[in-house]
């Protein structure tokens, strides 16, 4: 994999594109990337799958309006997301063994029909491009993939304190797993921005990590979705604070 960053203007001049709408689309959670301080980074390898999911037609196409409406509600953590939703601490150690716990535990949920095909459409989604994003957090999903394998749109999440090595963009360990399995196509980019807005400072993931429970958790989410929704911007980014 070529793991050449490559800054905002370059990455702008490789898409043919100008550098406002790169920041949009990274902002938005539409495009892959990492902020290192107040710098913006992208791996072109992973652009190079994007492009390649934007043709295909297996991620959301940023140029496109949702075919299906959306509502208020189900844009809300708590549409699709409860505590007992939550992995307080992952006994997984591995990226593959995070995916088969993570599958598992949503299976046991009644939330997936198929374990074995859960666990393969997410380590498969992993190879075209690592969901793993930077500031210790992944966002997990299946896109297109069988969708009527997912039994209502949910979220799960699981916390590993001591972080597990998930080929971050930042090359750090991985703290917090989400897994979306949001069955409706036209939910996965406004919550992949919602919580890519939500986890955007590393102080973010701190406060789910110092929280003692999943009720804690949950309250922590739900605070910080709260205050991304008023615009308490940068103030908003920083969950819990």
């Amino acid at each position: 994999m070529d793991d050449r960053l490559m800054t905002i203007k370059q990455l702008a001049s490789y898409l043919k594109l100008n550098e406002r709408t790169i920041v949009k689309l990274v902002t938005d959670g539409a495009l892959p990337g990492v902020k290192i301080g107040n710098q913006w980074r992208f791996r072109k390898a992973m652009i190079d799958t994007w492009l390649d999911d934007q043709m295909l037609g297996v991620a959301p196409r940023f140029v496109e309006e949702p075919s299906v409406a959306v509502s208020r509600e189900m844009l809300e953590l708590s549409s699709c997301f409860q505590p007992e939703q939550i992995i307080p601490e992952l006994q997984a150690k591995t990226k593959t063994s995070v995916i088969e716990e993570l599958a598992g535990f949503a299976t046991r949920l009644g939330l997936v029909r198929d374990q074995a095909w859960f666990v393969g459409a997410l380590i498969q989604r992993e190879n075209i491009m690592p969901s793993a994003t930077g500031n210790g957090v992944a966002f997990l999903h299946t896109v297109r993939r069988n969708p009527q394998q997912v039994v209502r749109p949910f979220m799960i999440l699981g916390r590993a304190h001591e972080g597990v090595d998930f080929d971050s963009l930042d090359g750090n360990p991985t703290n917090l797993f989400f897994v979306l399995g949001l069955k409706i196509e036209e939910l996965h980019l406004p919550w992949l921005a919602k919580l890519s807005q939500m986890f955007a400072v590393r102080e973010a993931v701190k406060a789910v990590l110092e929280a003692p429970d999943a009720q804690s958790i949950f309250r922590v989410l739900v605070d910080g979705e709260r205050k991304l929704e008023v615009g308490d911007s940068p103030a908003a980014s920083k969950v819990g604070s």
